[in-house]
């Protein structure tokens, strides 16, 4: 699969036979580290080799990486739910998007191969791409992406902004993380509220699917 920098792409993947994948709040926090780290070029260690330095080691790695190293993609937004991963990423270099996404999953296959005692791949096949061709699909899709919890009754609507599985909190400045690029989205609104009622207004929206139907092939 070719494709192309600085385009932006809706990037999706579910597990095998839609097994549950993500089942504790460690396993969730498990994979958006994972992705945190891998988004980086030229890595100086596996994922996992991070997690056993000393939490302060651990630290000033992330923040070298920062710093000082350039990204295979951008993160947009994301949603990590039970059993399948959306993304939305600009791709910086070239193959930058299958080898994070390569990187991603494989630490993340590993790690729960490991834990759950078995064997074999854990997602299906290669992840899917969509290319993102208008500003208008770029708005409706990151408010799909943000409102997959509820349309999946994962939670209530009014613990959305709250759900730490999801790029929303950061959007709405509830974190203080720093993973997505953000504005990307936020600039085509006139303030961050205005975005959470975009998202939050329109939750049978995240239902019909309707406007970006096109770019989600099979979720």
């Amino acid at each position: 699969m070719v494709l192309a920098n600085d385009q932006i792409y809706h990037i999706f993947n579910r597990a095998i036979d839609r097994q549950t994948i993500f089942n504790t709040r460690w396993e969730y926090g498990r994979a958006v580290e994972a992705f945190r780290f891998c988004r980086f070029a030229d890595l100086p260690f596996r994922f996992s080799h991070l997690l056993n330095l000393p939490e302060g080691d651990r630290q000033r790695v992330i923040q070298d990486l920062n710093q000082n190293k350039e990204k295979l993609v951008d993160i947009i937004a994301f949603c990590i739910m039970p059993n399948h991963f959306h993304f939305i990423l600009k791709q910086l270099k070239d193959n930058g998007i299958s080898k994070f996404i390569s990187n991603f999953t494989n630490s993340y296959t590993k790690y729960f191969n490991t834990k759950h005692e078995r064997k074999g791949h854990l997602f299906e096949g290669l992840f899917k791409a969509v290319l993102v061709e208008t500003d208008e699909q770029l708005i409706h899709l990151s408010r799909y992406i943000h409102l997959n919890p509820v349309a999946s009754f994962l939670v209530k609507v009014g613990d959305l902004e709250n759900h730490p599985w999801s790029s929303f909190p950061e959007y709405l400045n509830l974190t203080s993380d720093n993973l997505c690029q953000k504005e990307v989205v936020l600039g085509y609104f006139s303030s961050i509220e205005a975005y959470k009622q975009f998202v939050l207004d329109q939750v049978k929206y995240a239902q019909e699917l309707e406007k970006i139907k096109h770019l989600l092939i099979e979720t």
